[in-house]
């Protein structure tokens, strides 16, 4: 862990401090929040329109595709507030290290 911080040192690369990880924290709730409204609403309309043709194999196509769609937007919107917490929890515990 010595060499990396030396190495910073002479690359003049700056540390990440807690404000850099209280941003990222609140970036990603914000991120999470747009995605979880953005994936209700995603989820309300592909229940309301129901794939409208008369090939059975056409609805079940249009019915895995529109199934697919909610869930990685849900994914999506869950990846967001993980990494919020693991931000969170790294701004935590840089109040906790000790700077060598």
């Amino acid at each position: 862990m010595a060499e990396n911080n030396n190495e910073n040192i002479e690359n003049n690369i700056p540390e990440k401090g807690p404000l850099n990880f209280i941003v990222g924290s609140l970036t990603s709730f914000l991120l999470f929040i747009f995605f979880y409204f953005l994936s209700n609403k995603i989820a309300i309309y592909f229940s309301i329109h129901k794939p409208s043709n008369s090939s059975e194999i056409v609805q079940n196509i249009s019915s895995s595709i529109n199934t697919l769609i909610i869930g990685l937007s849900f994914l999506l919107t869950f990846s967001f507030a993980f990494i919020g917490i693991g931000l969170f929890i790294v701004f935590i515990r840089s109040f906790f290290l000790k700077k060598s």
